[in-house]
């Protein structure tokens, strides 16, 4: 599977950004769908995560009741949607997939086989 990020961009704090991952092949609805942020001179950190088919979904605790991750499988595509963002928001955001990840696991960013590009996320104070 190819993934491909988009919608970043500089935003103020407090607005709200739409991050999408749009991956290619036919298998799309298979894969556990996570977003990543590595913001500069961090490490890279789990964001948020669906599985499947989209019933299961899971957090990081500093974007929790702000960011909501949703799956369209028809549309092969899952969303970010990010509100009221915090300059601590600002990161370049990746979407990884992969197909044989356990619950336990899934906030792994080095077990994820597919990874999109990156989508920079600006939030100014």
């Amino acid at each position: 599977v190819q993934l491909q990020a988009s919608g970043g961009g500089l935003v103020q704090a407090g607005d709200s950004l739409r991050l999408s991952c749009t991956a290619s092949g036919p298998t799309f609805s298979e894969y556990t769908i996570g977003w990543f942020r590595q913001a500069p001179g961090k490490e890279r950190e789990f964001v948020a995560v669906v599985r499947r088919r989209g019933g299961y979904t899971y957090y990081a605790d500093s974007v929790k009741g702000r960011f909501t991750i949703t799956r369209d499988n028809a549309q092969h595509t899952v969303n970010l949607q990010m509100n009221n963002l915090k300059p601590e928001d600002t990161a370049v955001y990746y979407c990884a997939a992969d197909r044989q990840l356990i619950l336990s696991s899934i906030t792994r960013s080095e077990l994820y086989d597919y990874w999109g590009q990156g989508t920079l996320v600006t939030v100014s104070s």
